[in-house]
């Protein structure tokens, strides 16, 4: 997973220039200790190979591993390195960064670099792949500081300095018993200023969050992003710590959720992104197209049963496309509010009955509001465009008023109760809601319309 760093332009382009000149290796490594590694990722991303090459050969194995954390498709890069220091260089990352490289490689060079790695190393890959994608465990890392109880604070002081070496995430210290079990956490400022006599016991946070690996991701986002915490310890089920989740690995989890969730409202089956292929992007659009086509020739000859009502009065047309978007936009967001309330809450079942009755109230004022704007216009403009009578003109309005406002207490209904039951029985409502509301709510607003008008201008004022 690429780490996000606000690019610098000014000193990408100062980067590049630099790198094309001819340069000996010690420059290179000055030029490479000077700058930020997200920069020079951004800068390697220009080069040619053979530029990229003299890089390679000035920074260390951890350098370029920092750099490489920035980049987009590293597999690219790391197959331009000989096989053993390409497995240096993944040795010097985050377990869950070299996890995420690991998967852009085929099986064969994959296998090659963890057998090439260090035990150490090998094993803490293994570990989070052992994981399902959806799991906490495969977002964690090992790149943590841990504590024994029952140091005193000058130990501890030379543990952290020892660990420090080969693990950067000190921010946070997390602490364990006799039995190796999770205990609490030390914030490191906590340890700088204690003295020397302090008890460790004192500055010791026992009711410290943690979360489990095994826990699925989607559950426990809400919970740890109301903590402003920089990591969190993931543990065992007998609470030994295997791990720490960082508050970049919750954004970067939060953004891809979003991102999926949006992706899953449009009716796709997963998140599409600027370099996907042609024939990958049809597949996951149109399956649900397909269901939406048939759903759309039902409601075309729901349509067709009014047919005489177009007949008698063809100005109802004009105003069709009216009715339709408005119980769409009302839908669409009355189908929003409960994803939302569904994601952050467990409701109860009074909760979720008073979600409904208070949406249906929501959709009923505003289409008393909308129907009010809709009875003045539409009358002005009949009368001034059409050249109708006032009688005419007003009871078209009425009839469409009438209409938009059942639409949008059906429509605000049906965005509520459909998310509702399929979070009920387990389906994703994210998934369905979307293209089925929109479509529910089409057929809806044509029924309604034409029926009222059927029974309002045809059967009650003979309006033809």
């Amino acid at each position: 997973m690429k780490k996000e760093h606000p690019t610098n332009p000014e000193y990408v382009e100062q980067l590049i220039r630099l790198l094309s000149e001819d340069n000996t290796a010690e420059d290179l490594k000055k030029i490479a200790i000077d700058y930020h590694p997200g920069d020079i990722a951004d800068a390697l991303e220009q080069l040619t190979t053979h530029q990229r090459e003299k890089i390679y050969s000035a920074v260390s194995d951890e350098g370029l591993a920092e750099v490489f954390a920035y980049l987009e498709d590293v597999g690219k890069y790391l197959k331009e390195l000989p096989l053993e220091r390409a497995a240096e260089v993944v040795s010097w990352m985050d377990s869950d960064d070299a996890v995420d490289v690991l998967e852009e490689l085929d099986d064969t060079m994959e296998n090659k670099i963890v057998d090439l790695m260090d035990d150490e190393s090998s094993e803490d890959i293994k570990l989070i792949q052992s994981y399902e994608d959806d799991e906490i465990g495969a977002l964690m890392t090992t790149n943590y500081v841990v504590i024994h109880s029952n140091m005193t604070i000058k130990q501890a002081m030379r543990s952290l300095t020892a660990q420090a070496a080969d693990n950067d995430n000190i921010s946070t210290l997390y602490v364990i018993d006799d039995q190796d079990k999770f205990y609490g956490a030390i914030k490191l400022t906590d340890l700088i200023i204690a003295r020397a006599d302090d008890p460790l016991e004192s500055i010791i946070t026992n009711s410290y969050p943690t979360v489990y690996d095994h826990e699925k991701i989607a559950d426990r986002l809400i919970d740890l992003q109301d903590y402003a915490e920089d990591s969190f310890p993931v543990l065992d089920w007998e609470d030994h710590i295997l791990g720490i989740i960082t508050a970049q690995d919750i954004t970067e989890a939060t953004d891809e959720a979003l991102g999926e969730d949006y992706a899953k409202l449009a009716g796709l089956s997963g998140e599409e992104d600027l370099h996907e292929k042609t024939f990958t992007s049809i597949k996951k659009r149109i399956p649900w197209l397909i269901v939406l086509l048939f759903l759309g020739m039902g409601v075309s000859s729901v349509v067709g049963t009014f047919e005489h009502v177009v007949d008698l009065i063809p100005l109802l047309v004009c105003f069709q496309s009216l009715i339709l978007d408005m119980a769409g936009n009302v839908g669409t967001q009355s189908l929003a509010v409960t994803i939302r309330v569904l994601t952050d809450e467990e409701l109860t079942a009074k909760e979720r009955i008073g979600l409904v009755f208070k949406e249906i109230r929501v959709g009923l004022c505003n289409g008393l509001i909308l129907g009010t704007m809709v009875i003045t216009f539409i009358t002005i403009y009949i009368m001034l465009a059409k050249h109708q009578t006032f009688g005419h003109s007003i009871l078209i309005s009425l009839c469409v008023a009438a209409a938009l406002i059942l639409a949008m207490i059906i429509s605000s209904f049906v965005g509520t109760v459909v998310p509702l039951i399929f979070h009920r029985i387990n389906i994703d409502p994210a998934v369905a809601s979307g293209p089925l509301i929109t479509t529910i709510n089409d057929l809806v607003a044509v029924v309604s319309y034409y029926s009222l008008a059927w029974l309002l201008l045809v059967e009650m004022f003979k309006l033809y």
